[in-house]
């Protein structure tokens, strides 16, 4: 039972606590353990740091930091004094990361030495900044303590403690506020429920702790849970991701669907992918293409527990459970959220017609950082317009049908992207699909697939074989009239495809642009 708390540090960190889990192995870095204890000395040592640099409360402490203690030292050093954490994501151009500290309004950055160049913290007003050495970080001693614990404000669920900015990929980063009753809801709700931690799982995410999947995956699961996460500052390539597998031993393993393609191709061309640890398997970030959940089970033996979540609503809200995992399909709704779908007018839709999914959660943002339209827009009555457009079948599962701005007519016809990728990946030639909008020599609309194969067939040959392929399990408007060869989808840094980007190809193919036909 996790004690009384006031904020984030007490809820993982507090007098209590320690003295359960204070000699457990809380991280595991670059061949080193970090206990609880000395876990608790270096947020000690970081509230030090962000205080003397004039930091009080709802002030915000940008964070630029890979996977690392320091990542997670900070995070909960500027929460317990009542500030606002911004986590900002590694890969980002120095463009985009000069806008998120400049939006936010940082007072303070933390920042990777070899990440300095992504903002210039010379300008006139430009944010304090600290900077933690890239390669040569020193292991934990003794740190003082310069506050004392009386002094820190006081805090409650209800006040903000940090703010995560989306990916951007449909315009401008926006900051996604959090309060410290946010993190607390998705361990009870989430974590307990369907990961059912204890002290001896140790949990490894590929998907970094700037991210809202990643955060809980590296930060409120295993710190909640009393258990090890083992963080990496590497990319996680499949190479490196297998190699961890094999040397670390995790216990749960939360990737996206583009990952887990990845490491089943890696185990078909003869490399080591060693689940013998593992418990269990989550996805997040894109639908689990039903063909790819039925080959890893086949392959590992162990389901891949796919669900749907959100920098809205923190972490995963509707999620297949152990045991109970069903191709195709996100899950059912996590316990503590409520889920519905809801036609363009915001009448709910019946029986397993498509609808526009709207979540209900404690979890959810308290809404978008200086964007008082957007959050009126998104959040009504509680109620948090995901984008998604799906449909629920007569037990209770999910099913994404797409974003609600790449679904597209032909013919008059809806066509689910989700759909037709999900008919073309069980093409055996096929490992990777895509589909977009686009339309014909004759400008009419039409579907457009782009196709990552397995094989070194005669393109032409394929291709037929592929309409062949596909005209007998889809409607002959969702098969796409054009279908393109390529060697590797365009992605986010967070795995998903960039369908803007294929548009845009697909439209430089028409006028004579480079594609790859």
């Amino acid at each position: 039972m996790i004690p009384p708390y006031f904020n984030l540090f007490d809820y993982f960190l507090s007098d209590a606590r320690l003295s359960e889990i204070g000699r457990r192995t809380a991280i595991e870095f670059r061949g080193g353990r970090i206990t609880y204890a000395e876990l608790r000395t270096e947020v000690d040592y970081w509230r030090g740091r962000i205080l003397e640099r004039g930091v009080g409360q709802g002030d915000r402490v940008a964070i630029l930091l890979y996977d690392s203690p320091e990542f997670i030292a900070s995070f909960l050093a500027t929460t317990s004094v009542g500030a606002i954490a911004v986590p900002i994501n590694t890969f980002l151009s120095p463009e985009e990361v000069i806008f998120i500290i400049a939006d936010s309004g940082a007072r303070v950055v933390i920042a990777e030495e070899e990440l300095e160049h992504k903002f210039d913290s010379s300008q006139p007003n430009s944010s304090s900044v600290v900077i933690v050495e890239t390669e040569a970080r020193p292991h934990l001693e003794p740190k003082e303590d310069l506050t004392e614990r009386s002094a820190f404000p006081s805090t409650t669920n209800e006040d903000p403690a940090f703010l995560l900015y989306t990916s951007g990929s449909t315009g401008a980063p926006k900051g996604v506020l959090h309060l410290h009753g946010s993190i607390p809801f998705t361990v009870e709700k989430y974590s307990n429920s369907i990961l059912d931690l204890t002290p001896d799982d140790r949990l490894y995410s590929a998907s970094r702790l700037f991210f809202a999947y990643g955060l809980g995956n590296s930060l409120s699961f295993p710190l909640a849970a009393g258990a090890t996460v083992i963080l990496d500052s590497e990319r996680p390539q499949p190479a490196r991701v297998a190699k961890l597998l094999e040397e670390q031993r995790p216990t749960l393993f939360f990737g996206v669907p583009s990952l887990y393609r990845a490491l089943l191709d890696l185990r078909a061309q003869g490399g080591q992918v060693d689940t013998s640890s593992l418990r269990r398997c989550i996805s997040a970030g894109e639908s689990l293409p039903a063909t790819l959940f039925e080959e890893w089970e086949r392959e590992f033996g162990i389901q891949i527990l796919d669900g749907i979540g959100s920098t809205e609503m923190l972490h995963i809200f509707i999620s297949n459970r152990a045991g109970a995992a069903r191709a195709g399909s996100s899950g059912q709704v996590v316990e503590g959220y409520s889920a519905r779908l809801v036609d363009d007018a915001g009448r709910e839709v019946e029986g397993e017609q498509l609808g526009n999914l709207w979540v209900l959660g404690k979890s959810a943002t308290a809404g978008y950082w200086k964007r008082a339209q957007l959050t009126a827009q998104t959040i009504q009555d509680g109620w948090v317009k995901t984008g998604d457009i799906y449909r629920r079948d007569e037990a209770g599962f999910f099913h994404h049908i797409g974003r609600s701005d790449d679904c597209f007519k032909v013919r008059g016809l809806w066509v689910s992207p989700v759909e037709v990728e999900a008919a073309i990946l069980s093409h055996p030639d096929v490992a990777e699909a895509a589909v977009v909008s686009s339309t014909d020599g004759k400008g009419l609309a039409t579907a457009r697939a782009f196709v990552v194969i397995r094989t070194g067939r005669e393109r032409e040959a394929l291709k037929e074989d592929l309409r062949e392929f596909l005209g007998s399990r889809l409607p002959q408007h969702k098969i796409p009239s054009e279908i393109d060869f390529i060697q590797e989808l365009p992605r986010t840094s967070t795995g998903k495809v960039q369908r803007y980007k294929l548009r845009a190809e697909g439209q430089a193919g028409r006028h004579g642009g480079p594609d790859e036909h």
